[in-house]
Formats: C-alpha cells, structure tokens, sequence
C-alpha cells in the first residue's frame, strides 16, 4: 500500500537546480513523484551564504518511514553532501516533512517536520502539491507566512524532466 509522503528539497551550493533535478530524480526510483514549482529564497540561518533552490516532492512510496529517511540521508551523501555549519549552506538537504497523517517522535526522526508551519520555503511548495492541505487541523493556506512570502517562483514548470 503506498503511503503519501512529502520530501523538502534545498540547496545552495555547487549547481543547485543540477542537483535538485537529480535528487527528484532519485526520489522517483522509490515510488511516483510529483514536483512543485522551483523556488529562490533567502538563506534561514547566517546571511553571508548564497539564496536557496527549494522545492517540494509529493512521493508515494512503501517505505516505512526510517526507511525512507534512510535513503534521503543516502541521496544526500550521494551528492556530496556538505554541511558546514547549523543552518548554513549545504549541496543538498532532503527532508521528511510529512508521512501521511502520522505523527512520529523518534530519536532520529520528527514528523511532521519541526519547523514546517513557520516556513514559506516550504509551506508554499506544498500548496503548489496540495492547496488544500491541513497539518494537524490547520488549513496550510490561511497560516500567517504564507501571505508575505520571502522567495521566488525560479521555474514553474517541469524543471526537474520528471
């Protein structure tokens, strides 16, 4: 049974939209994929880094959810992962931000996602996905950020060839 699932994509260093393409691409060997537009947005953490490439993948996939978290923490070293600092600039971050409706505290493992609903570099991906979406009974659309968001529309279009 396949199990509805949304991955946050960002990246800010080396050819980001390159290696956003590639990850969607990898995303999609675990299951269907839809992707939403590619955004640009500010950096969260330090300012003295480069804006982010960021996007959202709807997956539907049979992986259980460490699973899963497995093989995004496996695409990202596959892509040379750099991390050099908290919230700093990174080739490629690939996070669970939702795993259908369950919510799931575990060591390695938070779902959904710290920090979703305060985020428009990923609320407004996930709206592109599903504009009637709800996390925990609120309606994602109506939340505060999503009215003045930060980041840009980069490419609305199939930009990831999926």
């Amino acid at each position: 049974m396949s199990i509805v699932t949304y991955i946050g994509l960002g990246s800010n260093l080396g050819d980001s939209k390159v290696i956003l393409t590639e990850a969607v691409h990898k995303l999609a060997s675990l299951g269907d994929v839809k992707i939403s537009k590619l955004y640009q947005s500010p950096p969260m953490g330090p300012q003295d880094q480069p804006n982010y490439l960021n996007a959202v993948v709807q997956l539907s996939t049979d992986l259980a959810p460490l699973a899963l978290l497995d093989e995004l923490q496996r695409f990202e070293q596959e892509s040379g992962r750099v991390r050099l600092r908290h919230w700093g600039e990174r080739t490629l971050d690939l996070d669970l931000l939702i795993y259908a409706e369950e919510k799931i505290q575990h060591e390695r493992l938070t779902v959904p996602h710290v920090g979703v609903m305060e985020r428009d570099f990923v609320l407004i991906p996930l709206l592109d996905l599903d504009p009637n979406l709800h996390i925990d009974g609120i309606a994602l659309k109506q939340l505060p950020v999503v009215q003045q968001p930060t980041l840009s529309v980069l490419d609305a279009g199939n930009w990831a060839e999926i």
